[in-house]
C-alpha cells in the first residue's frame, strides 16, 4: 500500500506532464502560466485501488500482508494472535497479522512512557477511564478516526454508529477512539440487556448452612462474620477468607460499595459528593468494627491478582463485592467439583439505612475500553479499514463465532455455535480460547448488541448472578460513570492526588483503633482534599454531566 504522500506525488507528476504537453502546443509568444497545485479529491484511494464506496467495506480493496502491533491495556490479558483458529482465519481473510502487546505492570504508566519516547503501537486499546487516553488525544498522538474514515473507508461511519462517534466527539469535532461494550439507555430499555455486572456474592454452601443470614444491615453483616469465625474459619480443610472487594479501594470499596448502598449521584441537578454520604460512612465504620473484632483481616486490601485468583479458584472467599462476569469461568468449574455447592450466588449485600435495593451501574455509552490508531502507525489506511471490518457484523461474527463449518453452523436461519464448542465453553474454556479463539477471546472491539444474539444459553450458576444484577441495574445511571477529569490539566492533577491519597487513607480507616480515630483520619483527609482543589473537581464533574445530558438529549 502506497502512502497518501506517495499518491500526491504521483498525481503531481501526471499533472506536470499534461502541463508540459499543453505548453508545447502553444506559441512561444504566449505568456507562461504557473503549474496548478495538485489536490487529491475526497475519498480518493491510494494509487492502484478502485474508488471508495461508502456502502462497501474498503478492507476488501487490499488484502496484501501487513502487520499491525496492538497494545491491549490489561496486564492480565493472556491471549496471543496467530495460533488460534480465529486469528489465523481473520489474518488469511484480511491480510492483517496482529502483534499483541500487553503491559507487564500498570497500563497507564506503560503507555505514558511510550508517549514520551514518541514510539507507540499501531493500535492502542485502553480503559476509557484511564488518564493516558486523554493524554493521547490532547497530545496529538492518535489519529482522528472520522478523518481517516473520510479519506480511506467511509463505510466506517455505517458500522461504528453515529451515537458512539457523537458520544466520544471532542470539542474540535473529532473522535479519536471507538469503545467496546457500549450501551445506550434506549437500547437497554428496549432489549432488557443492561450489561450490569456488579453483584454481591456469597459461597452458596456456607451461606445456606448459616441459615442464609441477612447481610444487608451492619448488624447482620457483623453477625454473619462472627458466625464464620466461630464455626467455619476452615471448611473442608481450607482456610476461608471472610471478604474480598474487587479493585479494593478505588473501585470495590468506593464506587462499587456506594452503588450497593444506592448512594445518589446527584441531588437537585447538582453532582453529589458520594464519599461523604452518611450511609457510606456508616458502612466504612462497620468494616472498621469487623477488623477490630478480628472478623476481617487486611487481605482484601493487599492480596495480589495471583493470590485472588488462587483463592477464587478454590472457593476460599465467603463474601465478595465482585463483578459476576469475572466468575463466568470459575463458577461452572466449582459447580462441577467434588463439592458442587461451593460455587457463588448473588444475594442482597450491604444496603442503606432505608433498605433500598442496590442501584448498580449498567452498561453505558462510554463502554469499557476504547481503541485508537496511533500516529506512529505507518499503515493508517489499513488500520482504519481493519477496525471497520472488526466493527461490522461480518467481523463481529468472525471474531465471536469463528469459521463457519468448523466452530459454527446455520440453524433455523441463524448462526449458532456447534455443540462441541458449547461443551468446551462449560468444561474447558482455556482450550476454547487458546485453540479456537472464539467467544470473548478478542474482545477489544466487541459490540454486545451484535454478538449477544449468538451467545449460547448460560449455565444456571452464571444466569443466577446475571439476572440478579439485571434486576438491580439502574439503567439511567450510566451517564454518571467516568465523570472524573483525566489528562494533564490542573483539575486532572488535583483529582489524581486526591484519588491516590484516598487509596492510602482507606486502610487507615479500616484499621483505626476506634471510631474517634476513624473520624479524625477522615476529617484530615477531607481537609487535604480541599487543599488539593476538590472544588475544581466538583466543578469539572458538573460541567461534564451537563454536557452528557445535552448529548443524550440530541
Amino acid at each position: 500500500m502506497k502512502s497518501n504522500r506517495r499518491m500526491k506525488q504521483s498525481i503531481a507528476v501526471v499533472l506536470a506532464v499534461i502541463l508540459m504537453l499543453s505548453m508545447a502546443a502553444c506559441t512561444k509568444s504566449e505568456p507562461k502560466e504557473s503549474a496548478p497545485t495538485a489536490k487529491p479529491a475526497e475519498n480518493t484511494p491510494p494509487a492502484g485501488e478502485a474508488a471508495l464506496n461508502p456502502d462497501e467495506p474498503a478492507w476488501k480493496l487490499d488484502t496484501s500482508p501487513v502487520e499491525l502491533s496492538w497494545f491491549v491495556g490489561a496486564s492480565w490479558y493472556g491471549h496471543s494472535w496467530g495460533e488460534s483458529l480465529v486469528s489465523k482465519y481473520v489474518t488469511e481473510k484480511t491480510g492483517v497479522n496482529v502483534k499483541l502487546e500487553v503491559p507487564s505492570g500498570e497500563a497507564n504508566e506503560h503507555i505514558t512512557l511510550m508517549m514520551t519516547s514518541g514510539k507507540l503501537p499501531d493500535l492502542i486499546t485502553m480503559g476509557s477511564w484511564e488518564n493516558a487516553v486523554k493524554k493521547l488525544w490532547e497530545g496529538d498522538h492518535v489519529y482522528a478516526l472520522n478523518e481517516l474514515a473520510e479519506q480511506y473507508d467511509p463505510y466506517f461511519f455505517k458500522v461504528a454508529g453515529d451515537g458512539t462517534l457523537k458520544w466520544y466527539r471532542q470539542d474540535n469535532g473529532n473522535t479519536y477512539g471507538v469503545p467496546n461494550d457500549s450501551y445506550s439507555p434506549n437500547l437497554m430499555h428496549e432489549t432488557g440487556m443492561t450489561a450490569a455486572n456488579q453483584t454481591f456474592l456469597v459461597r452458596k454452601d456456607l451461606y445456606e448452612e448459616m441459615g442464609s443470614p441477612d447481610l444487608s444491615t451492619p448488624e447482620g453483616f457483623l453477625s454473619a462474620l462472627q458466625l464464620l469465625k466461630d464455626k467455619y474459619s476452615k471448611y473442608k480443610g481450607q482456610t476461608i477468607s471472610p471478604f474480598f472487594a474487587q479493585g479494593n479501594v478505588p473501585y470495590g470499596m468506593t464506587e462499587y460499595l456506594q452503588n450497593l448502598l444506592a448512594v445518589p449521584h446527584e441531588q437537585e441537578g447538582k453532582v453529589y459528593d458520594r464519599i461523604t454520604d452518611p450511609d457510606y460512612i456508616t458502612w466504612l465504620k462497620t468494616f472498621r468494627t469487623a477488623y477490630e473484632r478480628g472478623l476481617l483481616n487486611v487481605d482484601f486490601l493487599v492480596d495480589s491478582d495471583t493470590q485472588v485468583e488462587e483463592k477464587t479458584n478454590n472457593a476460599r472467599y465467603f463474601m465478595m463485592i465482585r463483578e459476576w462476569n469475572g466468575m463466568a469461568a470459575v463458577n461452572p468449574m466449582l459447580a462441577a467439583s467434588a463439592n458442587p455447592d461451593s460455587h457463588y450466588i448473588a444475594v442482597d449485600g450491604p444496603q442503606n439505612s432505608k433498605g433500598d435495593s442496590a442501584k448498580l451501574f449498567p452498561g453505558n455509552m462510554d463502554g469499557w475500553m476504547v481503541t485508537m490508531i496511533s500516529k506512529s502507525n505507518k499503515n493508517p489506511e489499513r488500520a482504519i479499514r481493519f477496525l471497520t471490518y472488526l466493527a461490522s457484523e461480518e467481523g463481529q461474527r468472525d471474531l465471536f463465532l469463528g469459521k463457519e463449518g468448523e466452530t459454527w453452523e446455520q440453524a433455523n436461519g441463524k448462526p449458532q455455535l456447534k455443540a462441541d464448542m458449547v461443551e468446551l465453553l462449560s468444561t474447558d474454556i482455556e482450550k476454547l480460547e487458546k485453540q479456537y479463539g472464539i467467544m470473548d477471546t478478542y474482545w477489544m472491539m466487541r459490540n454486545p448488541v451484535i454478538i449477544n444474539q449468538w451467545r449460547p444459553e448460560k449455565a444456571p450458576v452464571i444466569k443466577q448472578m446475571e439476572e440478579f444484577a439485571n434486576k438491580q441495574a439502574d439503567i439511567d445511571s450510566g451517564i454518571y460513570k467516568g465523570l472524573d477529569p483525566l489528562g494533564d490539566s490542573d483539575v486532572a492533577v488535583a483529582w489524581s492526588r486526591i484519588s491516590q491519597n484516598w487509596e492510602e487513607v482507606m486502610p487507615e480507616l479500616i484499621t483505626a483503633k476506634d471510631e474517634a480515630a476513624f473520624d479524625k483520619i477522615f476529617e484530615s483527609f477531607l481537609s487535604r482534599r480541599a487543599s488539593y482543589g476538590f472544588d475544581k473537581v466538583m466543578e469539572y464533574r458538573q460541567g461534564e454531566l451537563d454536557v452528557r445530558k445535552a448529548k443524550m438529549a440530541e
